[in-house]
């Protein structure tokens, strides 16, 4: 179980996508990475990329659940192994579930690596839909972001950083003027695409007062906040699926605000 990441419910009936290895390679290391595409037509499709959350991978549930769905409205998807994760795990955590590392690591620790590690996570994302851009069935246009709590800790300064990115759902991640976490501001005020963000009421890691703020600092002039009551994983499966169907719709050019 993804430790900071939604794993929802089952969404929508879907087809399976198909599932093509990426090669990315970024300061000659490889990135892991996965490539989803529509089982059906020939694209180019617009790419969507989804981040794992803490504990996740590049096909974890949520991936997989987010793939699944986004395929079928018609988008690529690009998936990698956030650092410190999947394929990227340090050797001495190997075969450790995500509650065994985090409790290895404390939570402070554990948050305090994948802080550090956000810089390295946007260039390895860049570098991915470079990669995917690069197969004659992605689009070179416009890509979109979904990523919930660590997957909005490296998705946020990627929106903000990358252009191509003119869509993004966010959420289940805050901001405190006590704690940090540092560069966050500096980030959400880069983002002006766009935004769809998610908040529960009642989340035990990231307090409704910090992702209340995390939100009034986006700049983007069409951003929309979602919330729900329940803690950090009991975010609602219908809110998944529309957080999807947000970012699809904004990439075919629907222009909405709001999913549907």
């Amino acid at each position: 179980m993804e430790m900071f990441g939604a794993a929802g419910g089952p969404g929508p009936a879907a087809a399976e996508p198909r599932r093509v290895p990426l090669a990315v390679q970024r300061s000659g290391a490889p990135v892991p990475a996965t490539l989803w595409l529509p089982v059906n037509g020939t694209g180019p499709w617009p790419a969507v990329l989804v981040g794992h959350g803490a504990g996740g991978h590049k096909e974890a549930p949520i991936v997989v659940r987010a793939a699944r769905e986004l395929t079928a409205l018609g988008c690529a998807v690009v998936s990698i192994d956030l650092p410190f994760h999947g394929d990227r795990t340090p050797p001495d955590e190997v075969g450790l579930s995500a509650a065994e590392r985090r409790t290895r690591l404390g939570l402070d620790g554990w948050r305090a690596r994948n802080a550090l590690a956000t810089t390295e996570a946007v260039a390895d994302w860049r570098a991915a839909l470079d990669a995917a851009q690069a197969s004659p069935e992605v689009s070179n246009g416009p890509a979109g972001y979904f990523g919930l709590s660590l997957g909005t800790r490296s998705g946020l300064p990627l929106t903000a950083a990358d252009d191509r990115i003119r869509a993004a759902a966010l959420g289940l991640f805050g901001y405190s003027a006590e704690t940090g976490p540092e560069g966050v501001p500096e980030a959400a005020r880069g983002v002006t695409v766009p935004v769809l963000f998610l908040v529960q009421w009642d989340d035990e890691l990231y307090p409704r007062d910090g992702g209340l703020r995390m939100f009034d600092l986006l700049a983007s002039p069409r951003k929309t906040l979602h919330a729900n009551p329940g803690r950090h994983l009991d975010i609602p499966a219908a809110e998944i699926s529309s957080a999807l169907q947000f970012v699809a719709q904004q990439l075919r050019g629907g222009g909405s605000d709001e999913p549907g």
